[in-house]
C-alpha cells in the first residue's frame, strides 16, 4: 500500500510532469512512466498503462488554452491523431508481450536522437510556416508514432513536435499545441489496448491525473509568452537528460 510520503512525492512530480507537458507538448509523458516506476513504485507495464490514462487527460486539458490561443492546427492534428490512434492500439496490444528492457531500451535511444535533432534545430524553415502538412505525411508520421505511444507510454509529443517542426515547418508554438490534441487521441487508444491485459489501481491514477492536469493547465498558460526558439532547445535538452537517463537504467539488462 502506498504510504502518505510516497502519495505526496507522487503528487508532486505529477504536477511537475503536467507542467512540462502543458509548457512543451511533451516530454511529459517521458517522465511520467520514470516517475510512476520509481517514485510511486508502480510495476512497469502498469505504468506504462496509468502514464497513458494521465497523459491523455493532462494533454486535453492543455489543449484548451491552446487552443483559444490560436496554437492549434486542427486539419493536421486530428488526421495526424487519427492515424496515431490506429498505431497506438495496435502498440497497447503488442506492449504487454514484450520485454521491458527492450522497450525501454530502444525508447530511450530514439529519444536521444530526436532531442539531438531539436536542439540543432533545423538548418532551413520553410516558407509555408502557416500551412498544413500533405495528408500522406500526416499519416505515416501518426502511424509511426502511434505505434511508439503504445507500446512504451509515452504520448509522443517528443517525436509529434519535432516532426511538426522540423519536417512541416509549422512554428514551434502551433506544434506544441497541435502536439496535445495528437497525444490525447493517441493515449486513449494505446490505452485501450493496454486494458485488455493490464490492470491499473485506478484511485492512484485518478489522483496523479488531477495533479498533472493542474500542472498542464499552467503549462499550457506560460507557453505562449516564452521565445519559440530557446523553448525548443529547452525541450531538446528535456528529452535528452531523461533519454540517458533511461538508457542507462537498461543498459545492464540489455548486456
Amino acid at each position: 500500500m502506498i504510504t502518505t510520503w510516497t502519495l505526496a512525492a507522487t503528487v508532486l512530480a505529477a504536477v511537475a510532469v503536467g507542467v512540462t507537458l502543458g509548457l512543451l507538448g511533451g516530454g511529459g509523458s517521458i517522465l511520467m512512466v520514470p516517475m510512476l516506476m520509481y517514485i510511486a513504485h508502480v510495476p512497469g507495464k502498469t505504468a506504462i498503462a496509468m502514464s497513458l490514462l494521465v497523459v491523455a487527460a493532462t494533454s486535453a486539458a492543455g489543449l484548451i488554452s491552446h487552443a483559444r490561443a490560436g496554437r492549434v492546427r486542427w486539419r493536421t492534428g486530428l488526421i495526424f491523431g487519427a492515424a496515431g490512434m490506429a498505431g497506438a492500439y495496435t502498440g497497447g496490444l503488442i506492449g504487454p508481450y514484450l520485454p521491458e528492457t527492450i522497450l525501454l531500451g530502444g525508447f530511450a535511444a530514439m529519444m536521444v536522437a530526436t532531442a539531438i535533432a531539436m536542439i540543432r534545430g533545423r538548418s532551413r524553415v520553410s516558407a509555408k510556416t502557416g500551412a498544413d502538412l500533405p495528408v500522406g505525411r500526416i499519416l505515416i508520421d501518426g502511424v509511426v508514432v502511434g505505434v511508439v505511444t503504445g507500446l512504451v507510454g509515452a504520448g509522443g509529443g517528443f517525436l509529434v513536435v519535432p516532426a511538426l517542426v522540423l519536417l512541416g515547418g509549422m512554428p514551434m508554438a502551433a506544434a506544441v499545441g497541435t502536439s496535445l490534441l495528437v497525444i490525447a487521441m493517441k493515449s486513449l487508444a494505446g490505452l485501450a489496448g493496454y486494458l485488455q491485459t493490464v490492470a491499473i489501481d485506478w484511485r492512484l491514477a485518478a489522483v496523479v491525473t488531477v495533479a498533472a492536469v493542474a500542472g498542464g493547465l499552467a503549462g499550457g498558460q506560460l507557453a505562449g509568452h516564452l521565445n519559440p526558439d530557446r523553448l525548443r532547445r529547452a525541450f531538446g535538452w528535456s528529452v535528452l537528460v531523461m533519454g540517458v537517463f533511461v538508457l542507462a537504467q537498461q543498459v545492464p539488462a540489455l548486456m
